[in-house]
């Protein structure tokens, strides 16, 4: 396997888990990630949100971990990457604010490079407008922006991921298994027991 740089875009409240563990798995399997937010460097830290399923109507949300960025955003070059990770929770609904993200983003569909996307991070797809014509799983609640976008809404199980053409999307963290391991498939990457 040859390993992948793969560039994470992420913000305060990002979901704590869809943050952490992607991040450290991909380096676990020898892949390099720079997680980057924008106005920030690396050393600089991002504030995250746990969110749990408790029986209420939603989600609930507490104070997660402080996660160290280890790039900085002024100096990321898109076209450097190999692929694009974006974790959702409250992150993407502001980050697609920002032109530079959304360029970023619309690069990595324009290249047909793989992108990992997560719960809420349909909300960057889709103001990013790179959602027109595919199928895209999300966060429930999201549904709408994936549909208003042009794309499909797949309606799977909290805990599967959907992967068509570039893009492997799912609805939140309980997919974790199905959604990473469909990731390092676009990725290329193989793991032998």
């Amino acid at each position: 396997m040859a390993a992948k740089k793969i560039l994470m875009i992420c913000g305060d409240y990002c979901e704590d888990y869809e943050t952490m563990v992607p991040f450290q798995a991909l380096l676990a399997v020898g892949h390099t990630v720079h997680a980057v937010c924008p106005d920030k460097k690396a050393g600089d830290h991002i504030k995250t949100a746990i969110h749990d399923f408790e029986g209420a109507q939603t989600y609930s949300e507490k104070p997660g971990h402080n996660f160290v960025l280890n790039a900085s955003f002024s100096d990321i070059k898109a076209e450097s990457y190999d692929a694009l990770l974006l974790p959702g929770g409250r992150g993407p609904e502001y980050l697609r604010t920002y032109p530079a993200v959304v360029a970023m983003v619309k690069h990595f569909f324009s290249s047909n490079k793989p992108v990992a996307a997560i719960c809420h991070a349909a909300q960057l797809l889709a103001g990013a407008d790179v959602l027109e014509g595919r199928t895209c799983s999300a966060y429930p609640a999201c549904r709408t922006e994936v549909e208003r976008a042009g794309g499909t809404y797949a309606d799977i199980a909290i805990d599967a991921a959907h992967t068509e053409g570039n893009l492997v999307s799912a609805p939140a963290w309980p997919a974790h298994p199905a959604w990473i391991a469909q990731f390092l498939a676009l990725l290329g990457t193989r793991i032998t027991h």
